[in-house]
């Protein structure tokens, strides 16, 4: 017997988070029952899940794919308002894969697109603190005690974020140029983070994943994983 939650993300549906939301929210019938406590269990052998109506499996193949995420693209597997999703820029995989984590419509960078769920859970889940570094650029010139508040933790508005790694890049008139990593994943964090010290975010672009890096890989392309990333996301830190 395994945990439904699980079971979906097996299936690939979704992450484990995600799948107990679908859950909640009814979306999920087991064998002929709406199911929409988080406890329940399934027997994969026995029971026949549905996801919105459809029979959901396991997915034989595990797919992993990393993609150079331009701006203007919905971190979504489908958009209620028929914008272009991630999903869209992956072409020839048949299998059913979703995004680990978001990037904001416009944001840019480094975004992992998976069927794995256990992996999606290593990289989402607080507890594995999975850095990201992202390098921002932002309105005026951030002094040295702004950019200790965002190294020390900020106040986001009714939460303090975990301290973090920031350097400045660049500094002009107009703009600077910070180099900031994360190991958090609160909603927009990085944009809030400079808000919180008045220097808005002009443009934001994710340039790594623990100690995945972009390389070549060049805006709106992808490629497959190596084993040694795989390995790596799965827990080996």
């Amino acid at each position: 017997m395994i945990r439904l939650q699980k079971y979906m993300a097996q299936c690939g549906v979704a992450s484990r988070r995600k799948s107990e939301e679908l859950i909640q929210a009814g979306k999920v019938k087991v064998n002929d029952q709406i199911v929409t406590e988080l406890g329940f269990k399934v027997d994969p052998a026995v029971d026949r899940v549905y996801f919105n109506g459809e029979l959901i499996q396991v997915e034989e193949e595990k797919i992993y794919i990393l993609l150079n995420k331009p701006t203007g693209y919905i971190t979504s597997v489908k958009d209620q308002f028929d914008r272009q999703t991630v999903i869209d820029l992956i072409q020839g995989i048949e299998a059913r894969i979703y995004p680990v984590g978001r990037l904001d419509y416009n944001t840019s960078g480094l975004l992992i697109l998976t069927n794995d769920g256990d992996m999606t859970n290593q990289i989402t889940h607080p507890s594995h603190k999975v850095e990201k570094t992202y390098i921002a650029k932002v309105k005026g010139q951030v002094t040295k005690l702004e950019l200790k508040k965002i190294q020390e933790g900020i106040d986001i508005g009714g939460y303090v974020t975990a301290p973090s790694k920031a350097k400045v890049v660049k500094q002009t008139g107009g703009f600077t140029v910070v180099e900031l990593t994360i190991h958090e994943g609160k909603n927009r964090q990085v944009r809030r983070m400079f808000d919180a010290i008045d220097h808005p975010v002009m443009s934001l672009d994710r340039s790594a994943i623990g100690r995945i890096k972009k390389g070549e890989l060049k805006k709106g392309a992808w490629r497959q994983l190596t084993d040694k990333e795989i390995t790596y996301l799965k827990g080996d830190r």
